[in-house]
């Protein structure tokens, strides 16, 4: 978890460096290790020619062994390796022997043809030696079973000081190679990420207000991503600012008149001594503080629901029954529908039909439709909702009223705030029913219909819903 609290710029030289550092290092060795691999494969090369030009000079046409020139050609041999030369020609039974006696043999069984390698030390320094054994043309001592060695060896101290130098100059242009490569990642990752400290010193400086959105240019293809994220969390802060700012304006353009009146009706109150004019006005006051209070929750209520679309609430959504919906909203509005005895038909589907969507939102907007055909129509008046199923797709809720209804002008303006009807002109209420129905409808990708009533002569709404079909 520390590695990951510190900046971009230090993981990435923290991660990056030291990785690339240790593989190049890795590198460097493996390299190292295969030049001197080559190296001495060149040299054992001219080794093996020195030993092929002996074997080429020896004779047995005598019957005894004999080399013709051996030391011309080993001096011209010393002359190209800058080395001690050592050779021996032996007949392996150990009779004859022509040069160094005794020059070591490796402990190995020796096949005919095939050229042996191996480090040794003669006359206290290190040698390299190669060695072969081939058959007698013609005989030794006339006897088939004798063969010859043929052994070369050469100083490997001139050998070791040349690979050394070879080594060392490879690791230093390696070294240098190295450091190169790391100044070039340091610095590129220095610049990588500088529009991120860019991006970082403009937010900074940033008056608390200032949200408009900070510009990609000049940013990598990488970052533009992290940015254009930033700007849409700035878009919907700023849209919730304003909306909260318009909730503020709209509570006090709407509580600003009612208030006035309350404290006007309340100065009148206490200036009176008749009894009976005190309780008429305390009657109109307790009437301004329903409107209030209606007025205030319905405020309420669209603030809300316009804030759940910025929120996780629609992440919460499921399979909503609308029959049971409606059947808990009536339970809920029983007590207001006995109290203004209306008549109130529900009319239930066949089967149940499911949306999805978030259940106490759709509550909500059926709540303010049919709170709205309760008080539009008179007392002892009727209100019919039923639910029905359109199609294999879609369903709607219907809620119809003896009311008034509303006029075709009305019906088309429906749905903005504080806009209220003529019918309903002297009736309390702040004109946010139909928008807080709208702003829900518009969440679940269903539409709300106003039209002229066919059963009942007022209004009918209709809330068409898409259904879903997995409940």
């Amino acid at each position: 978890m520390k590695l990951f609290s510190r900046s971009l710029k230090s993981i990435l030289l923290w991660l990056l460096v030291p990785a690339l550092l240790l593989t190049m290092l890795t590198a460097l060795g493996l390299s190292s290790k295969d030049l001197r691999k080559q190296i001495t494969v060149a040299y054992d090369r001219s080794l093996v020619g020195a030993l092929n030009s002996l074997n080429h000079n020896i004779s047995t046409q005598s019957g005894g062994l004999s080399l013709e020139q051996p030391y011309t050609l080993l001096e011209f041999y010393e002359l190209t390796a800058n080395a001690d030369v050592f050779f021996k020609i032996a007949a392996d039974d150990g009779l004859s022997v022509i040069g160094n006696a005794d020059l070591p043999m490796p402990d190995l069984a020796l096949e005919s043809g095939k050229a042996y390698f191996f480090d040794t030390d003669y006359l206290g320094e290190p040698v390299r030696s190669v060695v072969m054994a081939r058959e007698a043309v013609p005989p030794l001592y006339g006897d088939k079973s004798v063969r010859i060695i043929i052994q070369v060896a050469e100083g490997i101290g001139d050998r070791e000081s040349f690979i050394n130098r070879m080594l060392w100059r490879s690791v230093g242009r390696d070294l240098l190679l190295i450091a190169v490569v790391m100044i070039i990642v340091i610095v590129g990752i220095i610049f990588a990420v500088r529009p991120l400290e860019r991006l970082r010193y403009e937010m900074r400086s940033r008056t608390i207000n200032d949200l408009r959105p900070v510009s990609t240019e000049g940013m990598p293809k990488e970052v533009k991503p992290l940015v254009n994220a930033i700007n849409q969390h700035m878009q919907r802060y700023t849209e919730q600012a304003g909306r909260q700012r318009q909730f503020l304006d709209d509570a006090s353009h709407q509580l600003k008149t009612p208030l006035a009146v309350l404290k006007t009706q309340l100065d009148y109150a206490l200036r009176e001594s008749d009894p009976q004019e005190v309780r008429e006005v305390l009657l109109s006051m307790n009437e301004g503080v329903d409107r209030a209070i209606r007025m205030t929750s319905q405020m309420l209520a669209l603030a809300r629901v316009r804030d759940s679309l910025d929120t996780q609430v629609w992440q919460d959504s499921a399979p909503v029954d609308l029959g049971e919906l409606i059947t808990e909203l009536v339970r809920d509005q029983w007590p207001v529908i006995r109290e203004r005895r209306i008549d109130l038909e529900v009319i239930p589907s066949d089967t149940p039909l499911y949306v999805r969507g978030v259940a106490w939102l759709l509550q909500e907007a059926l709540r303010n439709v049919l709170d709205n055909a309760i008080r539009y129509c008179p007392e002892q008046g009727t209100v019919a909702i039923w639910l029905m199923r359109l199609d294999h797709t879609t369903a709607q809720i219907v809620v119809e009223d003896n009311g008034p209804g509303m006029s075709e002008e009305d019906r088309l303006k429906a749905g903005t705030r504080f806009r209220r009807g003529k019918a309903g002109k002297h009736l309390p209420g702040a004109g946010l029913g139909l928008a807080i129905v709208s702003t829900i409808l518009q969440m679940h990708q269903a539409r709300m219909v106003l039209e002229p009533g066919e059963r009942l002569e007022g209004l009918r709404v209709r809330l068409v819903f898409t259904l879903n079909l997995r409940p």
